[in-house]
């Protein structure tokens, strides 16, 4: 069951008391780069993403929020880190959101005068914490990094900004060690009831990275605390939301697209099994249809049937395959080189089908 966590005003987005997950993501381009950075913004857009982080090092990049938020549609994060007046400029040039850890933007005073500004602006705070900033007494206080210190120096920062009369905060804590992370949020989760940011920092490569995020992503949100989530991965941002996307669908936090199962291959494949499928991945994220089923199977004896609850799938023998629906075989004999094309027709008619449901209603 969710935790019902405060609600939080983003943007045009909502999130805490049981609003779904949201996917986040953080554009690699300079932000200064309005014409690059936005390219990417969309595209993230189009895999999924619901929230973009920006980093602000420069007066520049503040300004180019500006022109960034014009041309695109999800909101907007400023991370910042050291300097407050990034803070303060980010948010007077149309931040949504923007992420700082008090700990490393100065003394009180400049952490007034960034709270001050969001204040005035209605601009919601994401308190970050991660495993490489916790303070030194910290770490003395628990022997090295903790879970407890991470809670503990959250905790602070937050209390921080509520004494200064603001309560529109979100709360992050990070760790790259899985099962720190993941009793840092369990013992954060029953402190506090601002909505927390999930994931697993320096995840590593797209292999490892998704590996780790998986794990302690599923472990956290199955738990029902998270209100939005990243996948930190070394790579292009994109693929970030696409492994989101499933983990969230995994859950049973999402649903709608197309599901792609495929089969191990083994000793009876007489098919690129393995490149069939990472095709077929790739081309249904073309259609725009909910609830679909998709099978990719290396056999056209057994793959049928086992494969009985996909709504449409593809079987290879050798060197040629089959179009089945529901476990039953509708085309035989295609050859291998047709098998995605066959596949991919499929699926128009379902999405015309679906185009003229919605036109009748």
């Amino acid at each position: 069951m969710r935790k019902n966590t405060k609600v939080i005003k983003i943007g045009d987005r909502v999130i805490g008391g049981g609003n779904p997950v949201l996917i986040q993501s953080m554009t690699n381009t300079r932000t200064e780069d309005v014409k690059g950075t936005v390219e990417q913004i969309k595209r993230l857009t189009l895999a999924g993403c619901e929230i973009i982080r920006c980093t602000v090092p420069t007066p520049e990049a503040a300004k180019a929020l500006t022109e960034i938020k014009k041309q695109i549609t999800i909101p907007l994060v400023a991370d910042i880190h050291f300097d407050y007046r990034m803070a303060i400029a980010a948010m007077e040039h149309g931040a949504d959101k923007i992420r700082i850890n008090p700990g490393n933007i100065g003394g009180k005073d400049r952490v007034k005068a960034v709270v001050d500004v969001a204040k005035e602006h209605s601009i919601p705070i994401r308190v970050g914490v991660n495993s490489g900033s916790l303070e030194e007494e910290l770490l003395k206080k628990y022997g090295g990094v903790t879970a407890e210190g991470l809670v503990e120096s959250a905790l602070q920062k937050v209390h921080m900004i509520e004494d200064l009369g603001y309560d529109q905060l979100v709360i992050s804590i990070k760790s790259s060690d899985v099962l720190m992370c993941v009793r840092a949020h369990e013992l954060i989760a029953r402190k506090t009831d601002y909505p927390l940011h999930v994931g697993i920092t320096e995840a590593g490569t797209l292999y490892s990275g998704n590996i780790k995020s998986a794990v302690g992503l599923g472990i956290i949100l199955y738990q029902g605390i998270g209100d939005t989530i990243r996948v930190s991965l070394t790579g292009d941002p994109v693929e970030e939301v696409k492994s989101a996307r499933r983990i969230l669908k995994t859950l049973g936090l999402r649903s709608g697209g197309i599901e792609v199962v495929s089969c191990p291959t083994c000793g009876r494949t007489r098919i690129d099994l393995i490149g069939l499928a990472n095709q077929v991945e790739t081309m249904v994220e073309e259609f725009p249809l909910d609830d679909v089923k998709v099978a990719v199977m290396g056999c056209v004896v057994n793959g049928p049937g086992e494969a009985r609850e996909a709504d449409l799938g593809i079987a290879g023998g050798k060197g040629k395959g089959i179009l089945f629906r529901k476990g039953e075989i509708v085309e035989k004999g295609i050859p291998e080189s047709e098998l995605l094309d066959a596949l991919r027709m499929e699926l128009e008619v379902l999405l015309q089908k679906k185009k003229l449901e919605q036109g009748l209603r």
